[in-house]
């Protein structure tokens, strides 16, 4: 199994916003790593989170690696039984957000943006819904692995393209669970980028690439990103996971 050599996760509630809807989580025990970004508002995308984050870690921990384990929302061969966990951990948090949300107006409901990956042997699986974005660095190439399911899509160019990353797709939207799910094979010396959409509308991927290239700690790295994107007027959360093969 190839091993992580190290990590740095961080998430800021950014330069003017009294609430952290983002939050993120590293799990070591059992290699699952997981990254979010609620909406809804104070008090309510801030839960919406914390409710998809624990089901999905409750789930996960119990039914990943377990070959009889019974998948009650989903199941492909085409996955690892790491893999169709973590799908099925993701379908019950959405199923549970939106039984809480049913009997709310619009404008109390909460959701979530998130993208969740387990590592098994030597396969990362990420299974994503909403507006985050994953990139991989490999022998001196960014590439994004895990786009957003936003505006930005649509879009037809990147001016402005903070103003196109509302999301989609989501945890608690709709009466579907809209996924984005792919596994790759890690490579020693692959780095894994998860990113929140209050960092990565601001900030080039040359810019990107530009920093995680510099000799100095990954916290440091991501204290550069969130900065940077700050100098361009940020409004949003922000949250960041580096994991270094």
């Amino acid at each position: 199994m190839i091993k992580l050599k190290s990590y740095s996760a961080r998430t800021d509630s950014g330069p003017f916003l009294q609430v952290n809807e983002d939050d993120h989580d590293v799990d070591l025990v059992n290699n699952l790593f997981l990254i979010f970004d609620g909406f809804g508002g104070s008090n309510v995308g801030d839960k919406a989170v914390e409710l998809v984050k624990e089901t999905v870690k409750k789930f996960y921990t119990k039914i990943g690696g377990d070959p009889d384990s019974t998948l009650p929302f989903y199941y492909s061969h085409k996955y690892l039984i790491e893999g169709n966990a973590l799908i099925n951990a993701l379908h019950l948090a959405h199923s549970l957000l939106k039984k809480e949300n049913q009997d709310k107006d619009m404008s109390s409901r909460g959701g979530a943006s998130g993208i969740c990956a387990a590592l098994a042997e030597n396969i990362i699986t990420f299974a994503s819904t909403g507006n985050c974005l994953c990139y991989r660095y490999r022998k001196g190439r960014l590439e994004k692995i895990v786009q957003p399911d936003s505006l930005r899509t649509i879009s037809r160019d990147d001016y402005e393209s903070q103003f196109c990353s509302a999301p989609m797709s989501g945890f608690g939207l709709f009466d579907d669970l809209h996924l984005q799910v792919a596994e790759y094979r890690v490579l020693p010396e692959d780095l894994f980028i998860m990113l929140t959409d209050g960092v990565y509308t601001r900030v080039e991927d040359k810019e990107i690439s530009y920093t995680i290239e510099k000799n100095i700690p990954q916290s440091e790295k991501i204290d550069e990103l969130f900065t940077l994107a700050n100098s361009r007027g940020n409004l949003d959360n922000q949250s960041a996971i580096f994991l270094q093969f």
